[in-house]
């Protein structure tokens, strides 16, 4: 047991700072050869950056190990380029609600068709985007020199942060996981990006509960959400795969009625021209 730990403690923490590069750099390259980010949505660089900040903040109150530091910060330059990339190269308005919402709920939509207040991370011009990060960055630098000096009360916010960032970053695979329950398909979703959420939930999990370095709670319980969640995708793609969206039929509104017998049906005679007569020209 103590081999496959000293092994984990190695491995692990290079998998960990590799992971957001691994998982991504797929996608971007993706998008950048086909010049278009339909299929990806702009809600996951905003999580993975909002929860990368925070766990960044986090850090001088917490001192968790240094390759979870790194990892936040490689996490922050992917997704950088991510956004970049996806804004560069987003769809006309016309055409989402179609391949936009893939792999991952659509941005336009949000879930059950709720309507985010001022159309938030739904901007069509790229500028607000970076003033929000930018914010963002700002806001909490300065809560961090305002608080550092009173230890009663910065350890809280310290906590709090990290709480926030981690639960944040726990929610990555809610509108994947909700998109794929809803259209019973997981048509778009890179089967390569779950394969890297799955093994790095396995790694980061044994590790976690073996590492004799500093790991907070708040890791161990935000992770094992987050792990629960990705089984649940790779269970969702084994049943439904990468089959097209399916589609209930529409049913003929009123029903155990035919069609030409149904209320508000025109039921006047076609001529040869295929014009209707009028009810009032119809020969007895």
């Amino acid at each position: 047991m103590s081999f496959f730990t000293t092994l984990a403690g190695y491995a692990a923490p290079m998998f960990l700072i590799a992971s957001p590069i691994l998982s991504y750099s797929d996608q971007a390259i993706s998008m950048h050869r086909t010049r278009s980010s339909a299929g990806f949505s702009l809600d996951i660089p905003l999580i993975m950056l909002v929860a990368s900040i925070f766990r960044v903040f986090y850090y001088p109150g917490a001192k968790y190990d240094t390759a979870l530091l790194i990892q936040s910060f490689c996490n922050i330059f992917m997704q950088l380029i991510l956004l970049k990339i996806a804004l560069d190269h987003r769809p006309p308005p016309s055409s989402k609600g179609g391949d936009a919402a893939l792999p991952f709920v659509g941005a336009q939509d949000g879930l059950s068709g709720f309507r985010r207040p001022y159309n938030f991370w739904q901007w069509r011009s790229p500028k607000p985007y970076w003033q929000f990060l930018l914010a963002t960055l700002i806001g909490l630098t300065v809560l961090e020199l305002l608080l550092a000096p009173f230890d009663s009360v910065y350890s809280g916010y310290s906590a709090l942060i990290g709480y926030i960032g981690l639960s944040v970053e726990a929610t990555l695979p809610i509108p994947q996981l909700l998109a794929n329950a809803r259209s019973r398909s997981c048509k778009g979703f890179r089967v390569s990006v779950l394969a890297s959420w799955l093994v790095g939930d396995a790694m980061k999990m044994f590790w976690f509960f073996t590492s004799t370095t500093e790991i907070p709670l708040a890791f161990k319980l935000c992770g094992i959400f987050q792990a629960c969640c990705d089984a649940i995708i790779g269970v969702q793609y084994l049943m439904y795969g990468d089959q097209p969206t399916i589609k209930p039929q529409q049913a003929w509104p009123h029903s155990g009625a035919k069609p030409h017998l149904s209320p508000g049906t025109f039921s006047g005679r076609q001529t040869p021209t295929g014009r209707r007569t009028p009810l009032g020209e119809k020969t007895i």
